[in-house]
């Protein structure tokens, strides 16, 4: 049985009432607190506690907090710069916002958590996905390549930082040093010399340095192998 699709952008916004909160008071609100304390510890009486507001008057623009998690996905959408691709080299539109992309989940990580779970089809959304539906057209893609293009890089943004998502939580601030790591790689890695080997000569002495650096290396990669792509594929 097919479950039925709703939005909070398939209906009629509902105006502000005379006095009381705004939507954008609301969204605003909910931000500070997924940043401060996790998906996980959400709620419309929470949100409502911090507007000094009851929960009922924030269902007057949302139904349920889906709806509202919707808004507050659309909003961290709306974080994410790119420039007009008219204006830039698609690789240069593309690596800006896959950077920006990315330093955003890092500074807003439960947005990992929504994309895919929830509908991303706010002004934001939408606005992001046109401008990076023209930055593919400049490129060479079109028809569904278009999206498969754009599914490649945001798939490989999410790939590599919802890991160092993960293990931000596990470790915090504090981390693992690489003696350590060092050390467990030769305890459980010991029929394995020559992993051993390497892992010793590449291990990071900065893992913030090194997750950068692999960034880049990947991000390389998808753009080299896009760039070629299109080549042959007639126009139209």
């Amino acid at each position: 049985m097919t479950k039925q699709f709703t939005s909070v952008w398939t209906r009629e916004p509902r105006q502000p009432k005379t006095a009381g909160l705004r939507l954008d008071q609301i969204v605003g609100a909910a931000v500070e607190l997924l940043d401060a304390e996790g998906l996980e510890s959400l709620s419309m009486r929470k949100l409502g506690a911090k507007l000094g507001a009851g929960a009922t008057s924030l269902y007057w623009y949302v139904a349920n907090k889906d709806e509202l998690l919707e808004c507050v996905l659309d909003e961290f959408w709306g974080m994410v710069e790119v420039p007009e691709p008219e204006q830039s080299p698609w690789r240069e539109v593309l690596s800006t916002f896959a950077y920006n992309f990315r330093a955003e989940l890092r500074a807003h990580p439960w947005a990992a958590a929504l994309i895919g779970q929830l509908p991303s089809m706010g002004p934001n959304a939408l606005r992001l996905t046109d401008r990076l539906r023209r930055t593919y057209v400049g490129a060479g893609f079109r028809g569904v390549d278009l999206y498969l293009a754009s599914g490649t890089v945001m798939s490989y943004v999410l790939g590599v930082v919802v890991p160092e998502i993960a293990w931000a939580k596990a470790y915090g601030d504090v981390g693992v040093d690489r003696d350590t790591i060092v050390q467990l790689m030769d305890q459980v890695a010991a029929d394995y010399p020559e992993m051993r080997a390497d892992y010793r000569e590449v291990a990071p002495t900065n893992p913030d340095v090194a997750r950068a650096m692999a960034f880049d290396f990947g991000l390389l990669c998808i753009l080299d192998g896009l760039e070629h792509r299109p080549r042959g594929v007639p126009e139209g």
